[in-house]
């Protein structure tokens, strides 16, 4: 035989051996890897229900705080409510010329005693010396 070829064939089983190898390697590792897998799943699975677990009580948790302040803000607004039902009617009771005049009521008696006063005014400035014949000049 040549030396040529006889190298070749040496250099084609080199590299074919470990690729066998590798796969024979391979095959012994899938069966423990599948086992191996399996046992974390199962520990995964465990692991989302203790999480949804407290998920659920963390929610509830939540809940129970917003209702308790919901309800504290509730009551705040309750008494606030009242205290300002009581100003409003210790300010209507305090007011009784609003119960008899509505708004345009209210502008009108203003408006006819400005008118009033000017008139009063104006015959006070004018003074009583005032005689007819001036305007006859």
């Amino acid at each position: 035989m040549r030396k040529g070829p006889l190298c070749l064939m040496l250099v084609t089983l080199s590299m074919v051996a470990p690729v066998h190898g590798e796969e024979s390697t391979e095959g012994s590792h899938s069966t423990p890897l599948s086992l191996s897998a399996g046992a974390q799943i199962t520990e995964l699975q465990q692991r989302l229900k203790a999480s949804e677990q407290q998920r659920e009580e963390l929610s509830k948790q939540l809940q129970n705080a917003d209702a308790e302040r919901e309800s504290a803000q509730l009551g705040r607004l309750r008494q606030e409510n009242q205290r300002l039902k009581l100003q409003l009617k210790e300010a209507q009771a305090g007011s009784p010329l609003q119960h008899f005049l509505t708004d345009q009521q209210q502008w009108f008696v203003i408006g006819a005693g400005v008118a009033l006063l000017a008139l009063l005014c104006g015959i006070f400035a004018s003074g009583a010396s005032r005689k007819r014949r001036q305007w006859l000049n």
